[in-house]
């Protein structure tokens, strides 16, 4: 019985070591006008092992979605996707003009130096599903589409 016992601690030990560890930098939101109902949020996203971003969800927005935006025949088009893929030890960049987390239906007007709750699912390799919850400041609506690099041109 003892065994038994010592055995199911070992491998409850083990499965919570096998998530992945998910790191977030740089978290923002870009401001909104009163009148705004959707923006976006942008990061860096780097997980220790291979995982997936499954989704997002904020209590600042109705809507939540993972987006990302391509060139199609001349024209920068965003939509919606699925799921976005976390390569082990690779920093993905959430920005605007590619890969991002849309903010729609907001609830009320985003203004710079708010904080804005955001949730993401990430689901191991493992296919177990943990929850990594971010701090996403709201910066300035005027926020250049590219990151802040430490200089003014």
């Amino acid at each position: 019985m003892k065994k038994a016992v010592i055995t199911a601690i070992g491998l409850a030990a083990f499965s919570l070591s096998a998530l992945a560890d998910v790191s977030v930098k740089d978290a923002w939101v870009r401001g909104t006008t009163p009148a705004q109902k959707a923006t976006g949020a942008f990061m860096e996203l780097t997980s220790s092992e291979a995982a997936v971003l499954l989704s997002a969800g904020s209590p600042a927005a109705g809507v939540v979605e993972i987006h990302t935006m391509k060139m199609e025949d001349g024209v920068m088009k965003m939509r919606a996707i699925p799921k976005l893929d976390l390569p082990a030890g690779k920093g993905i960049r959430l920005a605007p003009g590619g890969n991002h987390i849309m903010l729609m239906e907001l609830k009320q007007q985003l203004k710079k130096g708010e904080v804005v709750p955001i949730t993401l699912k990430i689901e191991g390799k493992d296919k177990k599903v943990q929850t990594v919850e971010v701090k996403a400041e709201v910066r300035d609506l005027a926020q250049p589409a590219t990151m802040d690099h430490g200089h003014k041109h």
